[in-house]
């Protein structure tokens, strides 16, 4: 029996040793920056889930249903896109685009023959029309379902979800994190159903799945615990909160701010390297810091550094009036720096006291708008300071004579000899104003200060002013954050303009529309006119008159002008008008609160001049 007992230990301890060493060559989960992650037949198989179940629902959907079937059934295939959403962001950002597009006319002009204009065919038209009070016809309903039974089964086929490193899974995570709190949670693509807290939480169960899919690849296991936990709680706060209620500025400060830290930790944990060749800054840990945006994302190919001694020089050019041709006006006649750089006026005065077209905008937050001008002209600030120069109200001499003026100044030519190589050339002029202009973001104003936790100064008021403007208000649908601008997450590499059917005059009881076609020129495209770019809402208290005219001279005006609905509101014939023509019914206290949040974007430099 003893000869039997220990010929069972030594089986038994054959089989354990065995057992370790097979735990010991089992291949460990690694990540790494240059070879593509071992996960992607993973996540490509989850990708393939919900696109097939996008298409499901949405091939059921038919004129010959029933409207409350097909309600339901778009409200399944919705849920579903939602949750293949971070991924089509990440990977098929045109599709997503496409699929996504507010129910409005798409006009694409690369030159005056070749003008594209495309109804929208997206889940957002899909809903305007099933949702509409007036009803629809067949025949729109089928132009929609059409393409998108077509689209999502394209997009799968056509994936290019194949070679895709562990650092692209993890910017889909943050890029998702932040196209929730910057468009999912405003109402941005469910403008009949006000859906949008429903709909973000399908996007976080995404984006636990992917985390889950990664759960052994953490080497700190506690941060995917903290992961999972912070998640839950998101989704628990998104399934109890109220579209018109809900507290966004706590949502953004304690929960979207907090996940951009764990993806930096994340980042840390699985040692990749985030791109630092896209719009955001991959290291900012919260939305609304100065470095949240990739400043040289929002520059000149190679253009020079951004330097103190650059900001100086342009700062000088900026102020100096022997620069254009009268030697009467420079950049800050019309760019006043106590008004926030604007200059107060209705419309703004150039050589000879002549009224220039259109009010002067705000310079700060101008470098990251993708287009510059009310109406579009310029693709950059360098480019914008080319106009600026050859018009024949503003500086009034072309470029050559610009190079001219500076080279007389010898001040000048010691500045560009150590700064630009001695080359005093237009090209590096420009860049100069343009490097200073950049430097009039500075994301420090009271709002920002609270929600980074610097301070606690903001009332409740302001509070309630905030998540109005990013909710009920609708505002932030055009305004997005954090520069509050129309240049659009979580890309952020176009600009939008709106039709709003702006008046001549102040009257809301006889308004008149204002005859500044805007977009209509140069191409004379019927479908753009009246339309002009979307400006920042930054330091808005002190840019006043408001409008590309000048036509409000207070904040209230311009609140009570989008409450009635715009134009179209007031009843006048604006064809294209972008902003919906309903009311937002906003109270006299709720449009006091968005007043109040409005004046905490006043950045520090200008806080005195209030």
């Amino acid at each position: 029996m003893r000869v039997v007992h220990n010929k069972w230990i030594l089986i038994l301890l054959l089989g354990i040793l065995l057992s370790c060493k097979h735990e010991e060559s089992k291949p460990k989960l690694m990540i790494t920056n240059s070879e593509q992650s071992m996960f992607n037949d993973a996540i490509r198989d989850y990708y393939f889930i919900t696109l097939d179940s996008t298409s499901h629902y949405m091939q059921q959907i038919d004129t010959l249903n029933t409207v409350s079937k097909n309600k339901e059934l778009f409200l399944k295939s919705r849920a579903w896109y939602k949750r293949v959403e971070p991924m089509l962001i990440a990977y098929d950002y045109e599709n997503y685009v496409s699929m996504n597009a507010p129910n409005l006319l798409k006009v694409e002009i690369d030159d005056h023959q070749d003008i594209k204009i495309q109804d929208p065919k997206s889940f957002q038209a899909l809903e305007e029309l099933l949702y509409a009070e007036e009803g629809f016809s067949n025949k729109e309903l089928n132009s929609v379902l059409t393409y998108l039974k077509v689209r999502i089964p394209f997009v799968k086929k056509n994936h290019i979800l194949i070679a895709q490193r562990d650092r692209h899974h993890l910017k889909m995570i943050r890029d998702a994190i932040v196209n929730i709190a910057t468009k999912g949670i405003t109402g941005f693509d469910s403008p009949m159903l006000s859906n949008s807290l429903n709909e973000a939480v399908y996007n976080y169960e995404s984006i636990q799945k992917v985390l889950d899919i990664y759960k052994d690849a953490f080497t700190n296991k506690e941060l995917y615990g903290d992961w999972s936990t912070e998640i839950a709680a998101t989704i628990a706060i998104l399934k109890k909160g109220n579209f018109d209620e809900f507290d966004r500025y706590s949502f953004i400060k304690e929960h979207t701010n907090h996940q951009l830290e764990l993806a930096l930790k994340t980042a840390k944990d699985w040692d990749v390297e985030l791109s630092n060749s896209r719009s955001l800054n991959p290291n900012a840990t919260s939305l609304f810091e100065k470095n949240f945006f990739n400043m040289k994302m929002f520059s000149m190919q190679r253009a020079p550094e951004i330097t103190e001694e650059r900001i100086a020089l342009g700062q000088q050019l900026f102020n100096d009036k022997a620069l254009s041709s009268t030697g009467t006006i420079s950049c800050a006649t019309c760019h006043i720096k106590e008004k926030a750089f604007t200059d107060g006026y209705v419309k703004a005065i150039g050589i000879n006291g002549k009224e220039l077209q259109r009010n002067s905008p705000t310079l700060t937050y101008a470098v990251y708008q993708r287009s510059l001008f009310y109406d579009g002209r310029a693709d950059g600030l360098e480019d914008q300071i080319v106009g600026v120069t050859n018009n024949e109200n503003e500086f009034h001499i072309d470029l050559e004579q610009l190079e001219e003026k500076i080279q007389e100044q010898p001040v000048y030519r010691v500045q560009f000899d150590s700064l630009y190589d001695g080359k005093i050339t237009n090209m590096n002029a420009r860049n100069a104003i343009a490097t200073y202009i950049r430097s009039l973001s500075t994301f420090d104003s009271k709002f920002d200060r609270n929600i980074n936790g610097l301070e606690e100064s903001l009332t409740n008021e302001e509070v309630h002013g905030f998540n109005l403007f990013m909710g009920k208000a609708a505002c932030a649908t055009c305004h997005f954050p954090p520069a509050f601008n129309g240049t659009v997450p979580p890309k952020y590499m176009e600009s939008e303009f709106e039709n709003l059917g702006v008046p001549k005059n102040a009257s809301f009881q006889n308004p008149v529309l204002d005859d500044d076609w805007g977009q209509y020129y140069p191409y004379e495209v019927e479908e753009k006119k009246h339309f002009f770019k979307t400006s920042t809402v930054r330091n808005v208290d002190l840019t006043g008159p408001y409008m590309h005219n000048g036509v409000y001279a207070t904040l209230e005006e311009v609140v009570e002008f989008y409450n009635v609905g715009g134009g179209l509101g007031m009843g006048l014939d604006v064809p294209y008008q972008t902003l919906p023509p309903d009311s937002l019914n906003l109270t006299a206290v709720e449009s006091k609160a968005i007043i109040a949040f409005m004046k905490t974007l006043t950045d520090q430099q200008f806080e005195k001049v209030n």
